[in-house]
C-alpha cells in the first residue's frame, strides 16, 4: 500500500518538467483519482504581449517548496508532487506541475488547488516578464 501524507516528489530545476514523471509519483493501485496541474508560460499579460518568461530561486526555495508540500500531505493525507521550473521559459512552456493522488476526485482537487496556491505565495521564486515591446518586469517581486 502506498504512503498516504507523504511528500513523493518536491524539487525546483533547470530542466523541461515532466508531468508524467509527477503524476506516476503520486499514483498507485488504493487511488481512484489523481490530479495533474500544469501551469504554462501564457502569451499575454495585462494587455500586453508576453516573449517569455524568466525565473529565479532563493538557494532555499527546494527546501521551501519541500515544507509546503509536506504540510500539505500530511494535513490531508494524501500523497503529493510538485516540481518548479527555473530559468528562461518560452510560450507555452511548463513553469510548475503539481500532482495529488486521492481515493476520490474530489479531495484531490481541493488538495492540488491549495498545494498550487502555497507554492505560488510561499515559495521564493520570482518570475520576470518579457513584452513584445522589449520591456519586462518583475511580477510579485515586493515583499
Amino acid at each position: 500500500m502506498s504512503d498516504f501524507g507523504a511528500v513523493r516528489l518536491a524539487t525546483i530545476s533547470d530542466q523541461d518538467l515532466d508531468p508524467v514523471a509527477v503524476e506516476k509519483a503520486v499514483d498507485g493501485p488504493e487511488f481512484g483519482a489523481v490530479v495533474v496541474f500544469t501551469g504554462k508560460v501564457r502569451n499575454h499579460d495585462g494587455g500586453q504581449a508576453v516573449t517569455s518568461l524568466e525565473y529565479s530561486a532563493h538557494p532555499q526555495a527546494e527546501r521551501f517548496l519541500h515544507a509546503i508540500c509536506a504540510e500539505v500531505a500530511q494535513a490531508s493525507g494524501l500523497p503529493v508532487a510538485a516540481t518548479h521550473r527555473i530559468g528562461s521559459l518560452t510560450i507555452g512552456g511548463l513553469a510548475i506541475v503539481v500532482a495529488v493522488a486521492a481515493p476520490h476526485r474530489a479531495e484531490a482537487f481541493t488538495v492540488c488547488a491549495e498545494l498550487v496556491d502555497r507554492i505560488k505565495h510561499e515559495v521564493p521564486i520570482w518570475k520576470r516578464q518579457l513584452f513584445a515591446d522589449g520591456l519586462s518586469e518583475w511580477v510579485n517581486a515586493c515583499g
